[in-house]
């Protein structure tokens, strides 16, 4: 806006420029859905290392392949994941403190059977100290105590919190307000806390401290695990409203990003109910995401094809993928023993593993695209073997002398020949997924301005830097700009029936690069031309 002119003299004023940087978003974060040993449930946990996913969910499980594939992923060259652990019937252990309060273990699981909760009154630790802090808050010296919570015994605890000079008396430092930021515990819900009773007054002149322990020992309830889970803990039964609630597969719509999605089975030489693969494929479309679909136990090469005509996964098959077959490697929890395993972990983090070292643009195969940690595979394919799977758009695991297992196949579940899909392959795939959920986050600054020929410039000249940039990183097809990709958005796009209903159109088009999957090499004999 020009500045009011009042004096005679030179004004400054800053003039915006108009362009608008786009940053692309992470092309590789993997999410897993299933059971753990502990941990929140039904949310999206973000974790960026195996470390992370051990200290909140518990580590390796053999009630659970949710682990095993986490850290396939992490070995492979996996960063960013996305973890949402489900219950299946699960419930968390209790403890009760003195009659005066129900304390929950901060999810389920029988992790929670080793906590012990330490209450110990403020009046005999420090009574003048007690006495000041009580007054600042407006209660009672006799209604503050200092609780201690741990995970196993005093000698040798996982974790330690503890909370100073709360109460349970309406204050500041309500027990239910300062347990918030536990790791451990929390109020048990729907507890209304008695404001006239004090856990452990009974011991207040007697013992310094009192000590009690989760579970029905201790006056509580005991944890249980996870049972396997069944198709109704990830999407729900009839009458239940998983989509709306954001419950089981469907808290994954809370999660900011996440590009790649793996479903672990229960056990990890189990299977993934099988009806769940055409849902979760559904809200990888919704949410421009890829899901890997691992082969059932047992699967062959006569028939895998049946069993994904059987689960109709080529309908919306552009969003998937599929790899067979299973792995094996080492099992810590056996002492080192060889079992089978899924291969989508291990597949995820081959894929961002690619994406880091080359781009998206790049096919997560080929002798580049080892799978770390895997011992061999489930069966060992021929070249007639993968000739068979290929054009079903079945992307077959391989094991090469000198080289090891790879992943030898990069089409989606679109990418029969049969079906001539122009998403066959899994780059191609991917990029315009990540070419969608970029423009989509940078061009929300477009609502609501006036839509006439300079709002179309800006958006051209922003959605073209952008896409010039991966050009110059060898995203596309062609030798300049104009083979590789166009931006539309003018009056020929946008027309005075759009504006007058308050649309603006943007055209985008790129020329994808396609993996070299078959390389043909002639030799022809040559004889030497007689000398004269």
């Amino acid at each position: 806006m020009p500045a009011t002119l009042t004096y005679p003299g030179v004004y400054i004023q800053e003039i915006p420029s108009g362009s608008r940087t786009i940053t692309g978003v992470a092309t590789a974060v993997a999410a897993f859905v299933g059971s753990a040993r502990r941990g929140p449930v039904d949310r999206p946990i973000a974790i960026t290392s195996y470390a992370e996913f051990e200290r909140t969910f518990g580590g390796l499980s053999r009630d659970s392949g949710l682990g095993y594939a986490v850290r396939d992923y992490y070995l492979n060259g996996g960063s960013q994941a996305v973890i949402v652990r489900l219950a299946g019937g699960a419930r968390p252990a209790t403890v009760d403190v003195d009659g005066a309060v129900t304390l929950e273990a901060l999810g389920p699981g029988t992790w929670g059977n080793r906590l012990e909760v330490e209450v110990q009154h403020a009046v005999n630790a420090s009574a003048e100290d007690a006495a000041l802090v009580a007054a600042d808050q407006g209660v009672a010296v006799e209604d503050l105590f200092h609780l201690t919570v741990r995970e196993g015994d005093v000698t040798s605890p996982r974790l330690v919190e503890t909370y100073l000079n709360v109460t349970l008396a309406d204050g500041p430092r309500r027990l239910d307000t300062a347990l918030q930021s536990s790791q451990l515990i929390r109020i048990q819900p729907g507890l209304t806390l008695p404001a006239d009773v004090v856990p452990s007054e009974r011991h207040r002149d007697q013992d310094p401290a009192a000590f009690y322990a989760a579970g029905e020992s201790g006056g509580g309830t005991d944890g249980t695990d996870s049972n396997a889970l069944s198709l109704q803990d990830y999407i729900g039964g009839d009458g239940d409203s998983f989509v709306a609630d954001k419950l089981g597969l469907y808290a994954l719509v809370d999660a900011d990003l996440f590009t790649i999605l793996c479903l672990p089975p229960s056990r990890p030489d189990g299977e993934t109910p099988p009806a769940l693969w055409s849902p979760a494929l559904q809200l990888c479309v919704e949410e421009r995401a890829m899901l890997i679909v691992d082969p059932p136990p047992g699967s062959t090469v006569a028939d895998i094809r049946d069993w994904i005509d059987a689960r109709n996964l080529t309908a919306n098959g552009r969003n998937g993928v599929l790899y067979f077959p299973r792995i094996r490697r080492a099992d810590p929890l056996r002492n080192g023993a060889i079992g089978t395993f899924v291969p989508s972990g291990a597949v995820a983090g081959v894929m961002a593993r690619t994406d880091g070292a080359r781009g998206v643009w790049k096919a997560p195969a080929g002798l580049e695209a080892g799978l770390v940690g895997a011992n061999g595979l489930a069966g060992v394919l021929t070249d007639g073997e993968n000739g068979r799977l290929n054009p079903h758009g079945v992307n077959c695991l391989r094991t090469f002398r000198g080289v090891g297992s790879v992943v030898w196949g990069a089409r989606t579940l679109r990418g029969a020949d049969l079906l001539a899909d122009e998403y066959k392959y899994v780059p191609v795939r991917r990029l315009a997924l990540f070419l969608e959920e970029t423009l989509y986050r940078n061009t929300q600054w477009v609502v609501f301005e006036p839509n006439d020929e300079p709002l179309w410039s800006q958006i051209r000249a922003s959605i073209g830097a952008f896409l010039q940039d991966l050009f110059r990183q060898g995203a596309f097809q062609g030798t300049t700009p104009r083979d590789a990709y166009f931006v539309r958005c003018n009056s020929e796009t946008t027309t005075q029936y759009d504006i007058d209903r308050g649309i603006v159109n943007i055209v985008v088009g790129f020329a994808p690069l396609k993996p070299a999957e078959f390389v043909v090499v002639s030799i022809q004999q040559k004889t030497a031309a007689a000398q004269t």
